[in-house]
């Protein structure tokens, strides 16, 4: 088999640049570990950038996201239950929209089988084979079958376990990264959310976020210490300790209920250089992992594929490489601004281990200093709603 690219990786960072590349002719299969049931079982953020939102469109997979998807103007922030807003619309003149990662990754999967382009599931033993020539290929065992496909290209998708950052020699790859010594646990409940906006919260007795996916499906979190299951939480529990952390009139008005789903995820913040080896490209949670604290992981892999698209673009329609090669120091560059304002955010409102009275009240000033100054909001929003590609 041969196609243009081959992309490594059936999430929603796959499934975009395979869609944005079909629009363009140019020919891809895609490769995914997990079972079509498997990945859109998957319970992941639901905040997109202005930038996300109109690659979606562009994408052409846009429809239900502006039918269903809730566009959010502000978002609250609150020190020891008492909270302000940060208005973006009147900062920045832009917005956030908040889709389930889940109902985009379908849209996706729907658009992809509906150009009856390759996307093979359930594939095992990947290798990446010659990425740093100009005849790369992939091989790999679908249904007990040996295969391989040649490309031109090869995008890595597939994550930070997957196997295409680990085909870059040890030697070319720098890794930096740090590890939270706290987790998130989140719930999700089929409860109208308690607020229109995301309310982000700060407490002595950890850090507390309150989000939603629809109008009646809500998903909220608590800071936990890494050694914590979730059988120790039950509902009753986290409800209450929930309420202990948010702003008091948030408290007084949630409606809860039974969980549907819960599950305790660890923080890190990781950043891979570079994203390019010869004619192998990394994207998404491949190349790098943020906190969720500041919303910015499936943005970051919308970034990636828009640039990712772009170049590929150029190099098969004008026969100009610039974009190939500037690939990587071009994402990296946004990469790590989104990764210092996820790094920024979670020291700003968790507790962390260790903690002196002067870490505390340092925390403390930076909220009432973000409370009272429209600059320190404008920056906020500025990076929350998402830097230009």
């Amino acid at each position: 088999m041969r196609t243009q690219v081959v992309i490594v990786g059936g999430g929603p960072a796959g499934l975009l640049l395979g869609q944005l590349l079909h629009r363009e002719g140019i020919e891809t299969v895609l490769l995914e570990r997990q079972s079509r049931e498997y990945v859109l079982a998957r319970i992941r953020a639901g905040v997109l950038e202005t930038g996300a939102v109109n690659l979606l469109r562009e994408a052409g997979v846009g429809a239900r996201m502006e039918r269903e998807g809730l566009v959010h103007e502000g978002a609250y922030l609150a020190a020891a239950n008492h909270g302000f807003r940060i208005d973006f619309k009147q900062l920045t003149g832009g917005s956030v929209m908040v889709y389930g990662q889940t109902e985009l990754t379908l849209d996706l999967y729907q658009a992809r089988e509906a150009t009856g382009a390759a996307l093979l599931h359930e594939v095992e033993q990947v290798q990446v084979h010659d990425a740093d020539a100009n005849r790369p290929y992939v091989s790999f065992t679908h249904k007990g079958v040996k295969r391989r496909i040649d490309c031109d290209f090869v995008a890595g998708c597939d994550g930070f376990h997957g196997v295409s950052r680990k085909t870059i020699p040890a030697g070319l790859l720098r890794e930096f990264e740090r590890v939270y010594p706290f987790g998130w646990l989140g719930v999700l409940s089929q409860t109208p959310p308690v607020s229109d906006e995301l309310i982000y919260a700060s407490h002595a007795r950890g850090f507390a976020l309150c989000s939603m996916r629809n109008p009646g499906l809500s998903r909220y979190y608590l800071q936990v210490p890494l050694e914590d299951s979730v059988e120790q939480w039950s509902d009753d529990a986290f409800w209450d300790e929930l309420k202990r952390r948010i702003p008091h009139a948030a408290a007084d008005t949630i409606i809860t209920g039974e969980s549907i789903e819960k599950s305790i995820a660890p923080l890190r913040s990781f950043v891979a250089e570079p994203m390019r080896w010869g004619r192998l490209f990394l994207c998404g949670d491949a190349a790098h992992i943020v906190p969720p604290t500041g919303a910015k992981g499936l943005n970051l892999a919308a970034s990636d594929v828009y640039y990712l698209w772009q170049a590929l673009r150029q190099y098969y329609q004008d026969n100009d490489e610039h974009g190939i090669d500037s690939y990587s120091a071009t994402a990296l560059s946004r990469v790590w601004k989104a990764e210092r304002f996820s790094w920024g955010m979670t020291k700003l409102l968790h507790q962390f281990p260790q903690q002196s009275d002067f870490d505390l009240r340092m925390q403390q000033a930076e909220l009432e200093y973000l409370e009272s100054s429209v600059a320190a909001q404008t920056s906020l929003a500025e990076n929350y709603i998402g830097l230009p590609y």
